[in-house]
This record gives structure tokens, sequence and C-alpha cells, in this order.
């Protein structure tokens, strides 16, 4: 913790880098684990839910499961820590695969905020693109068991990247940006293993810049010969630590 204390110390444009668990401590599961929402339900590809109105309905529900877990979640001591490093002029970019919105709410800043699976708070049209807030379509369907539709006649689902869906190519533009300017890449609660995503820590790395990783269990990246530090163990309690030691 010392030794990423003072890398956070001394570095001006930090890229953070996010995964789910940096989100646990809110309450949010990791759906990918033991137990998770991908052991219990099968996911809806994103070329079925355009055409499929029984794979919206299991879309929409899926969505309504964790709408309700992410209505009780608040943001934690390392969303708060991120936050603390953004006013003290330290953060070029937050980079999250979550799409909880727990950054957002805790405060950081919209244009450093990149969120390459989307958000779960923004309803978008698919036809349109209009975006709406999410509580009145989710009451919606768990009354009448329809999917959402806009008053344009599109399809309505959460902003998030579905399965088969591609990544926007601007949130990619921005996150690469980032990472072109970047002085230290810090990796927080994530396997490393979903791409394109966990590509964005290599392209800084690539370059030289210092990678720091803090995880509960093993990365797709620890045994990259360029990793500068690698903590393990519970990234909610390490990362706000030195965070607090840094800006001392």
């Amino acid at each position: 913790m010392v030794e990423l204390a003072g890398w956070l110390r001394s570095s001006r444009r930090i890229l953070i880098f996010t995964g789910a668990g940096v989100s646990t401590a809110s309450g949010i599961p990791d759906f990918r684990g033991p137990g998770g929402v991908w052991t219990r339900r099968r996911p809806v590809y994103y070329d079925e839910f355009l055409a499929s109105e029984e794979a919206r309905i299991e879309y929409w529900d899926y969505k309504l499961e964790t709408w309700d877990i992410y209505q009780r979640a608040q943001p934690n001591a390392l969303h708060d820590a991120v936050v603390a490093l953004e006013r003290a002029g330290k953060i070029v970019a937050v980079v999250t695969q979550n799409v909880d919105g727990l950054h957002r709410r805790a405060g950081t800043s919209p244009e450093l905020l990149v969120e390459l699976h989307g958000t779960d708070l923004v309803i978008e049209c698919q036809t349109c693109r209009d975006e709406s807030d999410p509580a009145p379509h989710f009451l919606q369907f768990r009354k009448a068991r329809r999917s959402p539709r806009c008053a344009c006649g599109g399809l309505l689902k959460p902003a998030t990247i579905s399965f088969g869906q591609s990544l926007r190519s601007a949130d990619l533009d921005r996150a690469a940006a980032a990472a072109a300017r970047a002085d230290l890449v810090v990796a927080l609660g994530s396997t490393l293993s979903v791409h394109p995503a966990a590509s964005v820590p290599l392209l800084a790395v690539q370059r030289g810049t210092p990678y720091v990783i803090v995880n509960r269990g093993a990365t797709d990246h620890d045994d990259l010969a360029f990793v500068t530090l690698r903590l393990e163990g519970d990234v909610t309690a390490i990362f706000p630590a030195a965070v607090d030691a840094a800006l001392r």
C-alpha cells in the first residue's frame, strides 16, 4: 500500500480502470462469479432482442432484477477515493466496465468518465436514440410484462452493451486518448479478461507507463513483464487507504 501511495502521489495524469470488484462492497454481486446471474440465466444477444418479443421480455426481466439491486446500492469508499483524486487534479480518465452507475453517483465528472459497457441509469431508444429515466419503464414492465417502447415506436433498452453488440466507438476513442496521455495506470477490481475493455490499460503500458493492478484473485495481466506493482486483496480497502496517504 505504501508503494501504491507513492505512485499516486507522484503522478499527475492517472488512468483508473475499474471492474466488478469495486462494486461488491456496495452490495452488487459479481454477476459472472459463483451463483451470479449468468449461472442462472441465458444471455440475450442483441440481435435476439431486436427480433423477438419473447427475448425482449427475458432481457427486461433480467434487467429488472439488476435494477432492484442497483436501487439499493450506494457508492463505497473506493468510488469516493477516485473522486478525491479527481479533485486533486490527478485523473485523466476513469474507464469502467461496470454498468451500475456508481462512479456517476459518487461524483466522477462526466467528461472524465468512460463507461465502456454503458450504463443502466439511462434508457435508450434503439431507433431515435432518445434517452430517458429508467424508473417509469421498469414500473411499466413490472406491471404489464411487455417490453417498453418509445413514443416514436422504437424498442427501448437500458443503455448498456448487450452480448453481440459492439462497444461504442466514441467511448473506445476516449479511452484510447486517455491512455495516450496517462503517466500511471491503476486497474482496480477487474480480472482483465473481458475484451476489448481489458486492452485499454495495455495501450498505456506499451508506451512504458507504470502499471498497478489491485484485485482479489488472479487477473489475466498478472504475468505480464511490464506490471509495475501487483497488490492482492480487498480493493475497496487497499485503494482508499493509499489515496488517503497520497493526498495527505
